[in-house]
Protein backbone atom coordinates (compact mmCIF):
# COMPACT_ATOMS: atom_id res chain seq x y z
CA UNK A 1 0.00 0.00 0.00
CA UNK A 2 1.27 3.52 -0.73
CA UNK A 3 0.97 5.91 1.70
CA UNK A 4 -0.20 9.67 1.54
CA UNK A 5 3.14 10.78 1.57
CA UNK A 6 4.20 8.70 -1.34
CA UNK A 7 1.03 9.37 -3.26
CA UNK A 8 1.67 12.95 -3.05
CA UNK A 9 5.65 12.64 -3.99
CA UNK A 10 4.35 10.37 -6.88
CA UNK A 11 1.80 13.03 -7.98
CA UNK A 12 4.97 15.80 -7.45
CA UNK A 13 7.07 14.09 -9.90
CA UNK A 14 4.55 13.49 -12.55
CA UNK A 15 3.43 16.81 -12.83
CA UNK A 16 7.20 17.61 -13.37
CA UNK A 17 7.49 14.94 -15.95
CA UNK A 18 4.44 16.97 -17.64
CA UNK A 19 6.18 20.08 -17.16
CA UNK A 20 9.75 18.77 -18.20
CA UNK A 21 7.55 18.08 -21.55
CA UNK A 22 6.75 21.81 -21.66
CA UNK A 23 10.14 22.96 -21.60
CA UNK A 24 11.53 20.44 -24.36
CA UNK A 25 8.45 21.64 -26.45
CA UNK A 26 9.21 25.25 -26.03
CA UNK A 27 13.02 24.21 -26.84
CA UNK A 28 11.97 21.87 -29.73
CA UNK A 29 10.38 25.93 -31.25
CA UNK A 30 13.13 27.57 -30.80
CA UNK A 31 15.25 25.53 -32.55
CA UNK A 32 12.31 24.94 -35.59
CA UNK A 33 11.66 28.91 -35.35
CA UNK A 34 15.77 29.46 -36.02
CA UNK A 35 15.60 26.96 -38.85
CA UNK A 36 17.61 23.89 -36.86
CA UNK A 37 14.97 21.29 -38.24
CA UNK A 38 17.21 18.19 -36.47
CA UNK A 39 17.68 19.78 -33.58
CA UNK A 40 13.60 20.96 -32.98
CA UNK A 41 13.31 17.05 -34.22
CA UNK A 42 15.38 15.89 -31.11
CA UNK A 43 13.73 18.03 -28.20
CA UNK A 44 9.88 16.98 -30.01
CA UNK A 45 11.36 13.58 -28.90
CA UNK A 46 12.33 14.46 -26.05
CA UNK A 47 9.14 16.26 -25.32
CA UNK A 48 7.39 12.87 -26.18
CA UNK A 49 9.55 10.85 -24.21
CA UNK A 50 8.47 13.56 -21.14
CA UNK A 51 5.04 12.96 -21.82
CA UNK A 52 5.31 9.09 -21.92
CA UNK A 53 6.81 9.20 -18.42
CA UNK A 54 4.57 11.92 -16.71
CA UNK A 55 1.98 8.99 -18.11
CA UNK A 56 3.19 6.34 -16.79
CA UNK A 57 3.78 8.46 -13.15
CA UNK A 58 0.05 8.42 -13.90
CA UNK A 59 -1.03 5.03 -14.66
CA UNK A 60 1.13 3.54 -11.86
CA UNK A 61 -0.71 6.27 -9.29
CA UNK A 62 -4.25 4.92 -10.68
CA UNK A 63 -2.96 1.63 -10.07
CA UNK A 64 -1.69 2.24 -6.99
CA UNK A 65 -6.03 3.40 -5.86
CA UNK A 66 -4.31 7.10 -5.82
CA UNK A 67 -5.70 10.52 -6.58
CA UNK A 68 -4.41 11.70 -9.96
CA UNK A 69 -3.43 15.72 -9.21
CA UNK A 70 -2.83 17.62 -11.70
CA UNK A 71 -0.95 20.92 -10.99
CA UNK A 72 -0.44 24.26 -12.80
CA UNK A 73 3.04 24.22 -14.62
CA UNK A 74 5.28 27.68 -14.89
CA UNK A 75 5.89 28.95 -18.11
CA UNK A 76 8.89 27.80 -20.12
CA UNK A 77 11.89 29.60 -21.41
CA UNK A 78 11.35 30.68 -25.18
CA UNK A 79 14.15 31.59 -26.81
CA UNK A 80 18.05 30.62 -26.11
CA UNK A 81 20.90 32.49 -27.45
CA UNK A 82 23.04 29.15 -29.03
CA UNK A 83 22.47 25.28 -28.93
CA UNK A 84 25.17 25.22 -26.24
CA UNK A 85 23.10 27.11 -23.94
CA UNK A 86 19.91 25.29 -24.43
CA UNK A 87 21.79 21.86 -24.04
CA UNK A 88 23.68 23.16 -21.09
CA UNK A 89 20.16 23.81 -19.42
CA UNK A 90 18.70 20.73 -20.87
CA UNK A 91 21.44 18.71 -18.64
CA UNK A 92 20.80 20.83 -15.43
CA UNK A 93 16.88 20.25 -16.07
CA UNK A 94 17.62 16.36 -16.40
CA UNK A 95 20.25 16.70 -13.35
CA UNK A 96 17.07 18.03 -11.32
CA UNK A 97 14.68 15.24 -12.94
CA UNK A 98 17.53 12.72 -11.31
CA UNK A 99 17.59 14.55 -8.22
CA UNK A 100 13.73 14.24 -7.22
CA UNK A 101 14.05 10.40 -8.77
CA UNK A 102 16.74 9.53 -6.40
CA UNK A 103 14.65 11.30 -4.03
CA UNK A 104 11.53 9.10 -4.54
CA UNK A 105 13.43 6.12 -4.50
CA UNK A 106 14.73 7.02 -0.88
CA UNK A 107 11.18 7.82 0.41
CA UNK A 108 9.97 3.85 -0.98
CA UNK A 109 13.09 2.85 0.55
CA UNK A 110 12.26 4.42 3.92
CA UNK A 111 8.86 3.46 3.59
CA UNK A 112 9.66 0.16 2.98
CA UNK A 113 7.40 0.34 -0.34
CA UNK A 114 8.79 -2.32 -2.21
CA UNK A 115 6.38 -2.28 -5.15
CA UNK A 116 7.09 1.83 -5.72
CA UNK A 117 10.82 1.41 -5.27
CA UNK A 118 10.91 -1.67 -7.98
CA UNK A 119 8.71 0.78 -10.37
CA UNK A 120 11.32 3.27 -10.12
CA UNK A 121 14.11 1.56 -10.72
CA UNK A 122 12.86 1.73 -14.75
CA UNK A 123 13.21 5.53 -13.88
CA UNK A 124 17.11 5.51 -12.02
CA UNK A 125 17.94 3.77 -15.53
CA UNK A 126 16.26 6.34 -17.56
CA UNK A 127 18.16 9.12 -16.22
CA UNK A 128 21.66 7.46 -16.62
CA UNK A 129 21.18 7.35 -20.19
CA UNK A 130 19.14 10.83 -20.34
CA UNK A 131 22.51 12.33 -18.87
CA UNK A 132 24.99 10.42 -20.96
CA UNK A 133 22.76 11.56 -24.21
CA UNK A 134 23.01 15.01 -23.38
CA UNK A 135 26.76 14.98 -22.45
CA UNK A 136 27.72 13.47 -25.89
CA UNK A 137 25.50 16.02 -27.71
CA UNK A 138 27.48 18.79 -25.48
CA UNK A 139 30.75 17.42 -26.32
CA UNK A 140 29.70 17.50 -29.90
CA UNK A 141 28.91 21.09 -29.77
CA UNK A 142 32.00 21.86 -28.14
CA UNK A 143 34.15 20.76 -30.39
CA UNK A 144 32.19 22.26 -33.91
CA UNK A 145 31.94 25.30 -31.95
CA UNK A 146 29.51 27.87 -34.03
CA UNK A 147 31.21 26.25 -36.93
CA UNK A 148 27.99 25.80 -39.68
CA UNK A 149 29.54 22.83 -41.31
CA UNK A 150 29.31 21.49 -37.78
CA UNK A 151 26.12 22.45 -36.48
CA UNK A 152 24.50 21.94 -40.34
CA UNK A 153 25.60 17.88 -39.69
CA UNK A 154 24.70 17.55 -36.14
CA UNK A 155 21.48 18.96 -37.37
CA UNK A 156 20.95 16.19 -39.85
CA UNK A 157 22.38 13.61 -37.09
CA UNK A 158 19.81 14.63 -34.45
CA UNK A 159 17.10 14.96 -37.21
CA UNK A 160 17.04 10.67 -36.99
CA UNK A 161 16.34 10.76 -33.58
CA UNK A 162 12.70 8.91 -32.86
CA UNK A 163 10.84 7.37 -29.93
CA UNK A 164 12.14 4.76 -28.52
CA UNK A 165 9.54 1.86 -28.21
CA UNK A 166 10.41 1.53 -24.79
CA UNK A 167 9.27 4.99 -24.18
CA UNK A 168 5.52 4.75 -24.46
CA UNK A 169 3.74 4.97 -21.49
CA UNK A 170 2.04 1.75 -20.14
Amino acid sequence: MVSKKMGKALNDQMNYEFYSAYVYLAMSADCESKGLKGFANWFYVQYQEETAHAMKFYNYILDQGIDVELDKMDKPKKSFKDLLEMYNETLSHEKEVTKRIYNLVDLALDERDHGTNAFLQWFVTEQVEEEASVNEILDQLKLVESSGNGIFMLDKELGQRTLPADAAAE
